[in-house]
């Protein structure tokens, strides 16, 4: 009767200690994500924050282009506005198509391309983007470590009853992103 009541107890903290790791797992993997994406929405400030400077340097350039600093001006609007992770992942997106257009005017005006402050900008810029590029990339594979901790058995059990769903919330590319921009003049 000891051994039974023995076997049961052991059992029972068994249960009991793997429950606290998984547990203590999902909460480390969905703290992770949190974090990652605050990283991307720091690279992506840091873009809000350089894009001003970008298009004013370009407006005493091409002054004509005036529809495309609108949309930029609208989307850095729409992106410091927006409250969940999917608007501004969306804005961030359609923010990127709208500069990849403002280089294509760049190209046609030599003069530019070869001012000083327009080029440190562009530098800025073109290493924010890829920093953006890896936080994104980052985030979709702690994304994916949660969402994989989430679904496998036998933690999915524990995640359930402490009502941890998995996330789908990836950055993915908008349908247009594939297509080169055009411009227009």
């Amino acid at each position: 009767m000891k051994n039974t009541l023995f076997v049961v107890i052991v059992i029972i903290v068994i249960l009991v200690l793997v429950s606290i790791g998984a547990y203590n797992r999902l909460i480390s993997l969905d703290e992770n994500t949190d974090t990652a994406w605050a990283q991307v929405e720091t690279v992506l400030q840091r873009r809000y924050d350089l894009i001003p400077n970008l298009v004013n340097t370009v407006k005493g350039y091409a002054a004509h282009e005036s529809r495309l600093f609108e949309e930029i001006t609208r989307l850095r609007s729409q992106w410091g506005e927006a409250k969940t992770t999917d608007e501004k992942a969306q804005t961030a997106t359609q923010m990127e198509s709208a500069l990849a257009r403002l280089m294509v005017v760049v190209e046609n005006y030599p003069e530019l391309k070869a001012n000083q402050n327009f080029m440190a900008l562009q530098d800025e810029l073109a290493g924010t983007e890829n920093r953006i590029a890896v936080e994104r990339r980052r985030f979709n594979e702690v994304v994916r470590d949660y969402n994989m901790a989430v679904r496998r058995f036998p933690a999915n059990l524990f995640a359930r009853a402490f009502g941890f769903d998995a996330k789908k919330n990836y950055f993915e590319a908008v349908e247009d992103a594939a297509k080169a921009p055009s411009v227009e003049f």
